[in-house]
């Protein structure tokens, strides 16, 4: 499948068998029907296997290797200060009504010996982001992969998020936002250090916008 734009290198091999590409563009069309539309029209033929190629990257969180995002960016570094990633974009999403929700992750790692790629960091949010979705879980599987990675001292993962399932439909407010967290160790266990990285993410934090 050409033209996707994201960085299929990061998928596991044979991924693309694995998603079934014509099964998307059936189901499309039928909805399309199914709005009173015509599937023919000008406007809407090719509708089917563009839709088709967006869920092959929405949702490439489900097809890729964790193994391919690490690359072996995993370094002995003797140092035990709080590390922190703030304001790492994502989209996603929501499992309910699969209307996107989009947002920033803060992630803080205190190291036990090893570090990690900067890069990588976001790519794990990525990762998570890109599938079926709730907020809490998302938050949740970016902390449990840090600390299962990396054993560290103590992982933190603050995600705040607004939600298009409640700004368009439902009870339609636009500017509400979710925040949600996972503390692993030390964040969990000492009130300064889990103080400190709340303090350090809302220093300079602006409005999330859509």
């Amino acid at each position: 499948m050409d033209n996707l734009d994201f960085d299929d290198a990061l998928l596991e091999p044979g991924w693309e068998e694995k998603l079934d590409f014509k099964a998307i563009e059936q189901a499309v069309q039928t909805m399309i029907i199914a709005f009173g539309e015509d599937p023919k029209r000008e406007g809407l033929a090719r509708t089917p296997q563009r839709v088709s190629r967006m869920y092959a990257e929405l949702l490439a969180g489900y097809r890729t290797d964790p193994e391919n995002i690490i690359n072996g960016a995993i370094f002995d570094v003797q140092y035990d200060e709080m590390v922190i990633v703030r304001d790492i974009e994502f989209y996603s999403l929501c499992e309910h009504h699969m209307l996107p929700f989009i947002g920033r992750a803060h992630v803080a790692y205190i190291p036990n010996g090893k570090v990690l790629g900067l890069s990588k960091i976001p790519r794990i949010v990525d990762m998570y982001a890109r599938r079926l979705q709730v907020q809490e879980r998302l938050t949740r599987q970016i902390a449990d992969f840090l600390r299962d990675l990396l054993k560290p001292q103590g992982v933190a993962v603050v995600v705040e998020a607004m939600h298009l399932c409640s700004m368009m439909r439902g009870v339609k407010k636009h500017d509400a936002r979710m925040t949600t967290s996972a503390m692993h160790g030390a964040f969990r266990a000492n009130l300064a250090t889990r103080q400190e990285f709340l303090d350090n993410i809302s220093r300079g934090a602006t409005q999330l916008r859509i």
